[in-house]
């Protein structure tokens, strides 16, 4: 697909330098918006506003629903007044919501000065609900009956309005506002003319609150496989819809932003190349420091040890295994609380549950992997049972290293999988407790459990 867009777009710039604006404006008649959208990337401001006139009305606003936010300001910027009325006037009310809400303020003014006042309304009015809200991502064109509708004037009352509405596959059905059905197209057009809607009507309803995080309603496409949720106020009256396209789009959201945590950076809103280098680098380094910072203490107990080190250099060489296996350990735990969060799996309320599991996990595998290092220790050092090491046996090194190696997987687990539960009841997003912030804290706790254990069993202090 991408090469067939780089062909297009050269095509499109050959065209419009040979002013061939008959053959440019079929061939962008042929092509679909979003790849129209794609096109519109790599034309500068006069281009782009060149091919954007030569689009139909309906084609240009499917279009511009697809657009970039760079391309929407130089799109913006030039087109006329009548233009934007035009485009906002055909733009379903959800995608026209997402424009404005990415656009400064002088810019919003001017759309919503060139729109006409119902349009106005109902943009403000989604505007006031919370950015990460459900109220945030609904639109209010959907189809509804009421119960004592017939079938056959269901069917006329879809067929004058649902050109205009994001979805007519589920109808809803209202009573003074209050949503107390739905009816699915397909049972509508089975159905005989004169069957009564509430005859027809699912009335055990799935639906969400206004004010529920957004995530809530990507769940509930999740769960329920639905091609629209209903969105309804404290009183069940029903003020909206959220269909499953924008859903998906939450669902990258979301995902981009948990990436982004999980790699200790704050996310982007642009794509990578549209980020400057220094936006870049100003959203990376806080985190570094941070667990620079905090590395310090694992430098500091390390220096605590600094006379058992020198007495049985070996030791050392055991330090980063224990390290990167503690951390792996406890970033698989981490990862597995944070995907269980976010799919509403796992609650705080089952971190008993999960500690024992997790307890139970980190045994047969902490005792598999001490098993196979206490045995690459023997092999490594070639002295077998009774050899030594800097005047120690080997059987007793190996046998430090992989008891450490157990309590530091054990351990790693239980941290691993705690922190995440803990973050999530205090507010805090559960994404920050991944990789890079779990290995920090583990490698403290592998030093002190290893040299403990060296401490008692070999007597280096």
């Amino acid at each position: 697909m991408e090469e067939r867009i780089n062909i297009a777009s050269d095509t499109v710039i050959e065209f419009l330098e040979q002013k061939r604006y008959s053959e440019l404006k079929e061939l962008l008649n042929e092509m679909l918006p979003a790849d129209i959208a794609l096109l519109f990337e790599d034309l500068d401001k006069a281009q782009l506003v060149a091919v954007f006139r030569l689009l139909t009305k309906d084609l240009g606003a499917d279009t511009f629903a697809y657009l970039d936010n760079d391309s929407c300001m130089k799109l913006l910027d030039a087109i006329s007044d009548r233009e934007i009325h035009d485009v906002f006037g055909r733009l379903f009310l959800d995608d026209a919501v997402d424009v404005i809400g990415e656009m400064p303020a002088n810019v919003v003014t001017r759309i919503l000065n060139n729109s006409d006042p119902e349009t106005r309304h109902l943009i403000n009015e989604i505007l006031k609900y919370p950015e990460d809200s459900a109220g945030s991502i609904m639109t209010v064109e959907y189809v509804n009956f009421t119960k004592n509708m017939s079938v056959g004037e269901a069917i006329a009352k879809l067929r004058r309005e649902g050109t205009g509405k994001e979805t007519v596959y589920t109808c809803y059905v209202t009573e003074n506002r209050k949503l107390i059905g739905i009816v699915d197209t397909s049972i509508l057009l089975a159905s005989d003319d004169s069957e009564i809607i509430e005859n027809i009507m699912e009335t055990n309803v799935v639906s969400v609150n206004t004010l529920e995080d957004r995530e809530v309603v990507t769940r509930t496409f999740n769960k329920y496989g639905f091609i629209a949720v209903p969105i309804v106020d404290a009183d069940m009256r029903l003020v909206g819809i959220v269909t499953v396209d924008d859903a998906i789009e939450v669902m990258q959201q979301e995902n981009t932003e948990d990436i982004s945590i999980m790699a200790v950076m704050e996310p982007i809103e642009a794509g990578y190349f549209k980020t400057s280098v220094f936006s870049h680098a100003k959203k990376r380094i806080v985190w570094l420091l941070v667990l620079m910072i905090s590395s310090t203490v694992t430098g500091m107990l390390l220096q605590k040890y600094e006379s058992a080190i020198s007495v049985l250099p070996v030791l050392v060489s055991c330090i980063p295994m224990l390290m990167g296996t503690g951390g792996n350990s406890g970033t698989q735990a981490a990862t597995m609380m944070i995907r269980g969060i976010a799919l509403d799996e796992v609650r705080f309320s089952d971190i008993f549950r999960v500690v024992f599991k997790e307890f139970r996990i980190s045994i047969i595998v902490s005792a598999v992997l001490s098993a196979v290092n206490f045995a690459r220790i023997l092999i490594m050092y070639y002295a077998g049972w009774l050899g030594e090491i800097g005047g120690v046996s080997v059987f007793i090194v190996a046998f430090v290293v992989s008891a450490a190696l157990m309590l530091v997987v054990i351990a790693a687990k239980f941290i691993g999988c705690t922190l995440p539960l803990l973050a999530h009841k205090v507010g805090l997003d559960p994404a920050l407790m991944a990789s890079a912030v779990i290995s920090t804290i583990v490698d403290a706790f592998a030093v002190v459990i290893y040299f403990n254990i060296a401490v008692y069993f070999i007597d280096i202090l």
